[in-house]
């Protein structure tokens, strides 16, 4: 009877481990912006991309819009185990990635998925401490940061004074071009473009069709200014639980998905551009090559202050910086951007 009891407790134990084998493992993914935007919709991507690859082994359950961690403790929510993986956006913590932060310098990427490569292998050659208690899964950014308003700004002289609704570096970009730089949320634009506390803003074109900013901001000027760098990192104690298949799968996804998420965004602006031209008849400006120039001159003080903040981290700032500039302009000639 004892011996009966041991096999079917023996046989419970391996039915359940089988069970368990079968079922997988589950990783929540925690991201701040709404899903329609587009980290989650790489988010979204990722997750099937990894279901698929693994074979069922890893599944993804993601929540888009803050609902289990925001943009400010998500560095701190990732760590702890509050969510396995997050999406983060390092212009939420400044001075604590000093060597990725370089990608949000004024250097005048075009393209986003320039901007993402370039990123990623900056990454993978330095390797930097700052990120030495979480799994870098990928890295993407932005796309480059324009100006959207409810009056014309043709040339750099039409910014003088004008109240635009920005974020981080481009607020100072702003004041040393005479324009008057608001800081808030994104959420809380529409109603300020609404009172005219702003005339206009400062982002990525696809807030034109994703917010539906252009009804309200009919003109568009391409000034180039920075990208912002999003890192998608993983609890380190949950990274080491996988198996060596799972861990080989996200590995060799990170790359890719860098480039995926470039791709993807700097089409969806291209589209969101088009589709406001189509509706709202807005119109877009480009700057005179001097004006460009002028931009890049009156930003020199960012990258300054970049690099002793960088140096004083123990990284070689200049290095960095010539590397990140070599990247942007191999990639540029690769991709014809």
């Amino acid at each position: 009877m004892k011996k009966l009891i041991t096999l079917t407790a023996t046989m419970a134990l391996l039915a359940l481990m089988a069970v368990s084998a079968l079922a997988g493992t589950t990783l929540t993914y925690a991201n701040f912006p709404p899903a329609p935007t587009f980290p989650c919709v790489q988010m979204e991507r990722w997750a099937k991309e990894v279901e698929k690859r693994t074979g069922g082994e890893v599944s993804i359950q993601t929540f888009p819009g803050s609902t289990l961690l925001g943009p400010k403790n998500m560095l701190r929510g990732v760590q702890t185990g509050q969510a396995d993986i997050g999406c983060l956006s390092l212009a939420y913590y400044p001075g604590v990635f000093p060597v990725m932060s370089a990608v949000n310098l004024p250097v005048a990427f075009t393209s986003t998925e320039v901007a993402s490569l370039v990123m990623w292998d900056l990454f993978t050659k330095y390797q930097p401490a700052e990120f030495k208690d979480v799994k870098v899964l990928t890295l993407f950014t932005s796309a480059p940061s324009h100006v959207m308003s409810k009056t014309p700004v043709k040339t750099l002289a039409d910014l003088k004074g004008l109240e635009l609704r920005a974020s981080g570096t481009i607020l100072q970009i702003l004041g040393n071009l005479g324009a008057q730089g608001v800081g808030m949320p994104m959420s809380q634009t529409p109603e300020a473009l609404q009172k005219g506390v702003v005339k206009g803003l400062v982002s990525s074109y696809d807030v034109l069709k994703d917010m539906n900013f252009a009804e309200t901001c009919r003109y568009e000027t391409v000034t180039n200014l920075p990208v912002y760098p999003f890192a998608v990192i993983m609890n380190k104690a949950r990274w080491e639980s996988l198996s060596y298949n799972a861990k080989k799968v996200l590995n060799e996804l990170a790359p890719e998905q860098a480039r995926w998420t470039g791709k993807y965004l700097d089409d969806y602006t291209s589209q969101a551009l088009a589709w406001g031209k189509e509706k709202y008849q807005i119109e877009e400006f480009t700057l005179t090559p001097a004006e460009y120039a002028e931009i890049k001159a009156k930003s020199s003080g960012l990258v300054d202050a970049w690099k002793e903040g960088a140096a004083k981290a123990g990284a070689d700032a200049d290095a960095v910086l010539a590397d990140m500039l070599s990247l942007k302009q191999k990639y540029e000639t690769e991709l014809g951007k």
